[in-house]
Protein backbone atom coordinates (compact mmCIF):
# COMPACT_ATOMS: atom_id res chain seq x y z
CA UNK A 1 0.00 0.00 0.00
CA UNK A 2 3.11 2.23 0.49
CA UNK A 3 4.38 2.53 -2.51
CA UNK A 4 1.62 3.42 -5.39
CA UNK A 5 1.50 6.77 -6.57
CA UNK A 6 -1.00 9.51 -5.56
CA UNK A 7 -3.60 10.11 -7.99
CA UNK A 8 -4.31 13.60 -9.19
CA UNK A 9 -6.04 16.00 -7.51
CA UNK A 10 -7.68 18.46 -10.25
CA UNK A 11 -9.24 21.21 -7.70
CA UNK A 12 -11.84 23.33 -8.76
CA UNK A 13 -11.53 27.55 -9.17
CA UNK A 14 -13.02 29.24 -6.60
CA UNK A 15 -13.55 32.85 -5.93
CA UNK A 16 -11.24 34.08 -8.54
CA UNK A 17 -8.85 31.36 -7.30
CA UNK A 18 -6.78 28.60 -8.60
CA UNK A 19 -5.39 26.13 -7.29
CA UNK A 20 -2.89 22.96 -7.29
CA UNK A 21 -2.55 20.46 -4.12
CA UNK A 22 0.74 18.65 -4.24
CA UNK A 23 0.28 15.66 -2.63
CA UNK A 24 3.86 14.36 -3.34
CA UNK A 25 7.33 14.89 -1.98
CA UNK A 26 9.45 15.68 -5.07
CA UNK A 27 6.41 17.47 -6.79
CA UNK A 28 6.51 20.02 -3.59
CA UNK A 29 9.90 20.56 -4.00
CA UNK A 30 9.81 21.40 -7.88
CA UNK A 31 7.19 23.25 -7.31
CA UNK A 32 8.91 25.65 -4.74
CA UNK A 33 11.88 25.99 -6.88
CA UNK A 34 9.97 26.62 -9.97
CA UNK A 35 8.16 29.48 -7.63
CA UNK A 36 11.18 31.41 -6.58
CA UNK A 37 12.36 30.54 -10.28
CA UNK A 38 9.47 32.10 -11.95
CA UNK A 39 9.31 35.25 -9.64
CA UNK A 40 9.69 38.70 -11.44
CA UNK A 41 9.83 40.88 -8.82
CA UNK A 42 9.74 39.55 -5.54
CA UNK A 43 9.66 36.32 -3.60
CA UNK A 44 9.49 36.11 0.25
CA UNK A 45 10.12 32.52 2.26
CA UNK A 46 9.19 31.87 5.63
CA UNK A 47 9.92 28.26 6.85
CA UNK A 48 9.57 26.70 10.83
CA UNK A 49 12.08 24.12 9.71
CA UNK A 50 14.90 24.89 7.33
CA UNK A 51 18.05 22.78 7.38
CA UNK A 52 21.35 22.06 5.81
CA UNK A 53 21.30 19.84 3.31
CA UNK A 54 20.86 19.08 -0.32
CA UNK A 55 17.48 20.43 -1.01
CA UNK A 56 17.62 22.78 1.32
CA UNK A 57 20.52 24.11 -0.43
CA UNK A 58 18.42 24.05 -3.49
CA UNK A 59 16.32 26.34 -2.62
CA UNK A 60 18.74 28.91 -1.20
CA UNK A 61 20.92 28.96 -3.97
CA UNK A 62 17.66 29.28 -5.80
CA UNK A 63 16.67 32.44 -4.21
CA UNK A 64 20.50 33.49 -4.20
CA UNK A 65 19.76 33.70 -8.39
CA UNK A 66 16.26 35.25 -8.06
CA UNK A 67 18.73 38.09 -6.21
CA UNK A 68 21.08 38.42 -9.13
CA UNK A 69 18.42 39.12 -11.77
CA UNK A 70 16.91 41.70 -9.61
CA UNK A 71 14.28 40.25 -7.51
CA UNK A 72 13.84 41.36 -4.09
CA UNK A 73 13.74 38.01 -2.11
CA UNK A 74 13.23 37.70 1.98
CA UNK A 75 13.62 34.67 3.76
CA UNK A 76 12.64 34.04 7.48
CA UNK A 77 12.82 31.17 9.93
CA UNK A 78 12.34 30.13 13.01
CA UNK A 79 15.42 29.97 15.54
CA UNK A 80 14.45 27.71 17.43
CA UNK A 81 12.71 24.87 14.01
CA UNK A 82 15.86 26.19 12.32
CA UNK A 83 18.58 25.70 15.48
CA UNK A 84 20.42 23.78 14.28
CA UNK A 85 21.46 25.09 11.00
CA UNK A 86 24.43 27.14 11.46
CA UNK A 87 24.85 30.75 10.70
CA UNK A 88 27.76 29.31 7.69
CA UNK A 89 24.49 27.76 5.69
CA UNK A 90 22.83 31.00 5.41
CA UNK A 91 26.48 33.63 4.62
CA UNK A 92 25.80 33.45 1.18
CA UNK A 93 22.39 35.24 1.06
CA UNK A 94 23.52 37.76 3.50
CA UNK A 95 26.17 38.26 1.87
CA UNK A 96 23.91 38.52 -1.62
CA UNK A 97 22.21 41.65 0.22
CA UNK A 98 18.84 39.14 0.17
CA UNK A 99 16.87 40.12 3.13
CA UNK A 100 16.89 37.17 6.17
CA UNK A 101 16.14 37.27 9.36
CA UNK A 102 16.34 34.15 11.92
CA UNK A 103 13.54 34.99 14.54
CA UNK A 104 15.21 33.78 18.16
CA UNK A 105 13.93 35.31 21.42
CA UNK A 106 15.72 35.18 23.93
CA UNK A 107 13.63 36.62 27.03
CA UNK A 108 10.15 37.06 28.46
CA UNK A 109 7.10 34.99 27.10
CA UNK A 110 8.26 35.79 23.51
CA UNK A 111 10.61 32.59 24.34
CA UNK A 112 7.90 30.24 24.01
CA UNK A 113 6.61 31.69 20.82
CA UNK A 114 7.26 29.47 17.73
CA UNK A 115 6.83 30.87 14.18
CA UNK A 116 5.40 27.13 12.90
CA UNK A 117 4.32 29.38 9.60
CA UNK A 118 5.28 27.82 5.98
CA UNK A 119 4.84 29.61 3.08
CA UNK A 120 6.50 30.93 0.19
CA UNK A 121 4.83 33.93 -2.31
CA UNK A 122 6.20 34.72 -5.97
CA UNK A 123 5.01 38.63 -7.11
CA UNK A 124 1.85 39.16 -4.91
CA UNK A 125 0.54 36.75 -7.04
CA UNK A 126 0.96 33.09 -6.38
CA UNK A 127 1.28 31.22 -2.90
CA UNK A 128 2.32 28.27 -1.76
CA UNK A 129 1.33 26.63 1.40
CA UNK A 130 1.07 23.50 3.62
CA UNK A 131 2.64 21.51 6.89
CA UNK A 132 5.60 20.65 4.92
CA UNK A 133 9.55 22.41 6.49
CA UNK A 134 12.59 23.01 3.81
CA UNK A 135 14.39 19.27 4.62
CA UNK A 136 14.66 16.51 2.09
CA UNK A 137 12.77 14.13 4.41
CA UNK A 138 9.41 16.15 3.70
CA UNK A 139 10.60 15.88 -0.12
CA UNK A 140 10.71 11.99 -0.83
CA UNK A 141 8.78 10.01 -2.62
CA UNK A 142 5.09 8.74 -1.03
CA UNK A 143 5.84 5.04 1.15
CA UNK A 144 9.65 6.77 1.80
CA UNK A 145 9.33 5.22 5.74
CA UNK A 146 11.78 7.90 7.42
CA UNK A 147 10.10 10.69 5.41
CA UNK A 148 7.39 12.67 6.25
CA UNK A 149 3.97 12.56 4.36
CA UNK A 150 2.49 16.03 3.77
CA UNK A 151 0.81 18.41 1.50
CA UNK A 152 1.46 21.25 -0.14
CA UNK A 153 -0.95 23.53 -2.07
CA UNK A 154 -0.53 26.72 -4.59
CA UNK A 155 -2.33 29.38 -4.73
CA UNK A 156 -2.93 31.97 -6.99
CA UNK A 157 -5.39 34.82 -6.56
CA UNK A 158 -5.70 37.70 -3.88
CA UNK A 159 -4.80 36.07 -1.01
CA UNK A 160 -1.66 35.79 -2.47
CA UNK A 161 -0.93 39.45 -1.90
CA UNK A 162 -2.61 39.38 1.38
CA UNK A 163 -0.16 36.52 2.34
CA UNK A 164 2.32 38.83 1.49
CA UNK A 165 1.37 41.68 3.18
CA UNK A 166 0.99 39.69 6.55
CA UNK A 167 4.63 38.34 5.97
CA UNK A 168 6.29 41.90 5.52
CA UNK A 169 4.60 42.94 8.31
CA UNK A 170 5.78 39.63 10.56
CA UNK A 171 9.26 40.35 8.77
CA UNK A 172 9.12 43.72 10.33
CA UNK A 173 8.17 42.25 13.61
CA UNK A 174 10.67 39.34 13.85
CA UNK A 175 13.94 41.50 13.31
CA UNK A 176 13.17 44.22 15.95
CA UNK A 177 14.20 42.70 19.17
CA UNK A 178 12.00 45.08 21.00
CA UNK A 179 9.11 44.29 19.78
CA UNK A 180 5.95 43.53 22.14
CA UNK A 181 3.43 41.14 22.07
CA UNK A 182 0.32 43.28 21.30
CA UNK A 183 1.78 44.60 18.31
CA UNK A 184 1.96 41.13 17.09
CA UNK A 185 -1.52 40.49 18.35
CA UNK A 186 -2.19 43.87 16.22
CA UNK A 187 -0.68 42.55 13.09
CA UNK A 188 -3.06 39.12 13.66
CA UNK A 189 -6.00 41.23 13.83
CA UNK A 190 -5.64 43.20 11.04
CA UNK A 191 -4.70 40.42 7.59
CA UNK A 192 -6.92 37.90 9.76
CA UNK A 193 -9.80 37.68 6.83
CA UNK A 194 -13.50 37.09 8.16
CA UNK A 195 -15.02 36.82 4.86
CA UNK A 196 -15.06 35.30 1.66
CA UNK A 197 -15.51 31.88 -0.42
CA UNK A 198 -11.39 31.86 0.36
CA UNK A 199 -9.96 33.40 3.13
CA UNK A 200 -6.71 33.75 4.84
CA UNK A 201 -7.01 32.98 8.05
CA UNK A 202 -3.90 33.21 11.31
CA UNK A 203 -2.92 31.79 14.79
CA UNK A 204 -0.91 33.34 17.30
CA UNK A 205 -0.76 33.92 21.38
CA UNK A 206 -3.79 35.46 21.39
CA UNK A 207 -5.84 35.13 24.78
CA UNK A 208 -8.20 32.26 23.59
CA UNK A 209 -8.33 30.38 20.87
CA UNK A 210 -6.17 31.39 18.22
CA UNK A 211 -8.13 33.56 15.27
CA UNK A 212 -7.95 30.36 12.65
CA UNK A 213 -9.16 27.87 15.46
CA UNK A 214 -12.01 29.59 16.29
CA UNK A 215 -13.37 29.85 12.90
CA UNK A 216 -12.48 25.91 12.67
CA UNK A 217 -14.75 25.82 16.25
CA UNK A 218 -17.33 27.59 14.79
CA UNK A 219 -18.11 25.78 11.42
CA UNK A 220 -17.42 22.26 14.25
CA UNK A 221 -20.85 23.59 15.48
CA UNK A 222 -23.08 22.88 12.71
CA UNK A 223 -21.31 20.25 10.93
CA UNK A 224 -22.50 17.00 9.77
CA UNK A 225 -19.42 15.66 8.14
CA UNK A 226 -15.87 16.02 9.14
CA UNK A 227 -12.68 14.92 7.89
CA UNK A 228 -9.58 15.33 9.90
CA UNK A 229 -6.06 14.44 8.79
CA UNK A 230 -3.75 15.62 11.71
CA UNK A 231 -0.36 14.43 12.44
CA UNK A 232 -0.31 15.98 15.84
CA UNK A 233 -4.08 15.47 17.45
CA UNK A 234 -4.09 16.70 21.31
CA UNK A 235 -7.07 18.84 21.82
CA UNK A 236 -8.97 19.92 24.36
CA UNK A 237 -12.09 18.31 24.97
CA UNK A 238 -14.74 21.25 23.60
CA UNK A 239 -12.91 20.77 20.61
CA UNK A 240 -13.57 17.16 20.37
CA UNK A 241 -16.86 17.43 21.61
CA UNK A 242 -18.23 18.20 18.10
CA UNK A 243 -16.25 16.09 16.30
CA UNK A 244 -18.19 13.13 18.17
CA UNK A 245 -21.99 14.98 17.51
CA UNK A 246 -21.08 15.26 13.98
CA UNK A 247 -20.38 11.88 14.20
CA UNK A 248 -23.89 10.80 15.97
CA UNK A 249 -25.91 13.25 13.27
CA UNK A 250 -23.48 12.10 10.04
CA UNK A 251 -20.07 11.15 10.27
CA UNK A 252 -16.33 11.85 11.45
CA UNK A 253 -13.18 10.49 10.65
CA UNK A 254 -9.77 10.77 11.92
CA UNK A 255 -5.81 10.24 10.71
CA UNK A 256 -3.23 10.73 12.94
CA UNK A 257 0.09 9.46 13.05
CA UNK A 258 1.48 5.78 13.63
CA UNK A 259 4.69 6.57 13.09
CA UNK A 260 6.63 9.90 14.42
CA UNK A 261 10.40 10.92 15.15
CA UNK A 262 8.88 11.98 18.93
CA UNK A 263 6.79 9.50 20.57
CA UNK A 264 4.92 11.80 22.26
CA UNK A 265 2.40 13.38 19.80
CA UNK A 266 1.73 9.98 19.00
CA UNK A 267 1.16 8.51 22.79
CA UNK A 268 -1.19 11.88 23.50
CA UNK A 269 -3.21 11.28 20.55
CA UNK A 270 -3.70 7.85 21.44
CA UNK A 271 -4.88 9.42 24.75
CA UNK A 272 -7.86 11.12 23.29
CA UNK A 273 -9.50 7.87 21.26
CA UNK A 274 -10.98 7.09 24.15
CA UNK A 275 -12.90 10.41 23.81
CA UNK A 276 -14.30 9.45 20.70
CA UNK A 277 -14.40 6.29 20.12
CA UNK A 278 -16.91 4.41 19.54
CA UNK A 279 -18.61 7.04 17.24
CA UNK A 280 -15.55 8.60 15.27
CA UNK A 281 -13.73 6.55 12.55
CA UNK A 282 -10.34 6.82 13.99
CA UNK A 283 -7.04 5.91 11.78
CA UNK A 284 -3.21 5.77 11.74
CA UNK A 285 -1.07 6.65 9.10
CA UNK A 286 0.98 3.29 8.40
CA UNK A 287 3.68 3.92 5.34
CA UNK A 288 5.62 6.79 6.34
CA UNK A 289 5.55 9.65 8.94
CA UNK A 290 2.48 11.30 8.86
CA UNK A 291 2.85 15.57 9.09
CA UNK A 292 -0.39 16.68 7.52
CA UNK A 293 -2.66 19.02 8.37
CA UNK A 294 -6.12 19.19 6.91
CA UNK A 295 -9.60 19.81 7.84
CA UNK A 296 -12.09 19.37 5.85
CA UNK A 297 -16.08 20.54 7.71
CA UNK A 298 -18.96 20.01 5.27
CA UNK A 299 -18.35 22.19 2.46
CA UNK A 300 -15.28 24.08 3.79
CA UNK A 301 -11.85 22.98 3.66
CA UNK A 302 -8.77 24.33 6.09
CA UNK A 303 -5.70 23.65 4.46
CA UNK A 304 -1.26 25.08 6.17
CA UNK A 305 0.28 25.09 9.02
CA UNK A 306 -1.79 24.33 12.02
CA UNK A 307 -1.86 21.44 13.89
CA UNK A 308 -4.57 20.35 16.08
CA UNK A 309 -2.77 20.59 19.35
CA UNK A 310 -2.51 23.16 22.03
CA UNK A 311 0.07 24.96 20.90
CA UNK A 312 -1.45 25.46 17.00
CA UNK A 313 -4.77 25.81 18.98
CA UNK A 314 -3.36 28.94 21.27
CA UNK A 315 -0.21 29.67 20.70
CA UNK A 316 1.76 29.12 17.40
CA UNK A 317 2.17 31.23 14.97
CA UNK A 318 0.27 29.60 12.30
CA UNK A 319 -0.99 30.32 8.50
CA UNK A 320 -4.33 28.32 7.36
CA UNK A 321 -6.40 29.39 4.11
CA UNK A 322 -10.26 28.22 4.36
CA UNK A 323 -11.72 27.41 1.09
CA UNK A 324 -15.44 26.87 1.29
CA UNK A 325 -16.70 25.24 -2.12
CA UNK A 326 -18.36 21.88 -2.40
CA UNK A 327 -16.09 20.75 -5.44
CA UNK A 328 -13.10 21.59 -3.69
CA UNK A 329 -14.36 19.81 -0.37
CA UNK A 330 -15.24 16.52 -2.25
CA UNK A 331 -11.92 16.36 -4.20
CA UNK A 332 -10.12 16.53 -0.43
CA UNK A 333 -12.22 14.22 0.88
CA UNK A 334 -11.27 11.79 -1.88
CA UNK A 335 -7.43 12.52 -0.38
CA UNK A 336 -8.68 11.33 2.54
CA UNK A 337 -10.20 8.29 1.15
CA UNK A 338 -6.85 7.53 -0.31
CA UNK A 339 -5.04 8.24 3.28
CA UNK A 340 -7.31 5.74 4.95
CA UNK A 341 -6.27 3.35 2.34
CA UNK A 342 -2.77 3.21 3.95
CA UNK A 343 -3.72 3.37 6.93
CA UNK A 344 -5.48 0.99 10.06
CA UNK A 345 -8.57 1.70 11.90
CA UNK A 346 -8.31 1.94 15.42
CA UNK A 347 -11.45 -0.13 16.66
CA UNK A 348 -13.31 0.38 20.29
CA UNK A 349 -11.74 -3.28 20.36
CA UNK A 350 -8.33 -2.26 19.21
CA UNK A 351 -7.37 0.52 21.39
CA UNK A 352 -8.63 -1.60 24.63
CA UNK A 353 -6.20 -3.93 24.05
CA UNK A 354 -3.60 -1.41 23.67
CA UNK A 355 -4.57 -0.30 27.53
CA UNK A 356 -2.02 -1.62 29.98
CA UNK A 357 -1.67 0.53 32.41
CA UNK A 358 1.98 1.72 31.78
CA UNK A 359 0.34 2.98 28.21
CA UNK A 360 -2.47 4.97 29.81
CA UNK A 361 0.45 6.34 32.04
CA UNK A 362 2.27 7.47 29.09
CA UNK A 363 -0.60 8.46 27.76
CA UNK A 364 -1.59 10.61 30.23
CA UNK A 365 2.37 12.33 30.46
CA UNK A 366 2.37 12.74 27.15
CA UNK A 367 -0.98 14.60 26.45
CA UNK A 368 0.28 16.76 29.66
CA UNK A 369 3.24 17.44 28.07
CA UNK A 370 1.80 18.74 24.94
CA UNK A 371 -1.13 20.59 26.31
CA UNK A 372 0.43 22.49 29.77
CA UNK A 373 4.05 22.39 29.27
CA UNK A 374 5.67 23.83 26.73
CA UNK A 375 5.66 21.31 23.49
CA UNK A 376 9.02 21.18 22.43
CA UNK A 377 10.46 19.92 26.02
CA UNK A 378 8.82 16.63 25.07
CA UNK A 379 11.38 15.73 22.71
CA UNK A 380 13.98 15.47 25.73
CA UNK A 381 11.69 13.20 27.24
CA UNK A 382 10.93 10.52 24.22
CA UNK A 383 10.06 7.21 26.00
CA UNK A 384 9.43 5.63 23.02
CA UNK A 385 6.79 3.45 21.11
CA UNK A 386 5.46 0.31 21.00
CA UNK A 387 1.72 -0.99 20.70
CA UNK A 388 1.52 -0.55 17.04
Amino acid sequence: MADRESPDYPLPPVDGHRFRLLADGPERLEALIALIDGAQRSVRLLYYIFVDDAASARVRDALIAAQRRGVDVALLVDGFGSSKTGDAFFAPLVESDCTFCRYEPKRSRRYLLRNHQKMAIADEATALIGGFNVEQSYFVANGTEDGWRDLGLTVEGPVAACLAAYFDDILRWSMNVQSEMEELRAILRRHHQQDGAVRLLLGGPTRELSPWAQALQNDFGAASRIDIAAAYFAPYAPLMRPIRHAALNGRSRIITAAKSDNAVPIAAARNRYRHLLPEVEIYEYQPMMLHTKLYVVDDIVYIGSANFDVRSLYLNLEVMVRIRDAGFADMMRRLVDNEIADSIRITPEKHARRQTLWRRIKGRISYFLMSVLDYNVSRRLNFGIDGQ
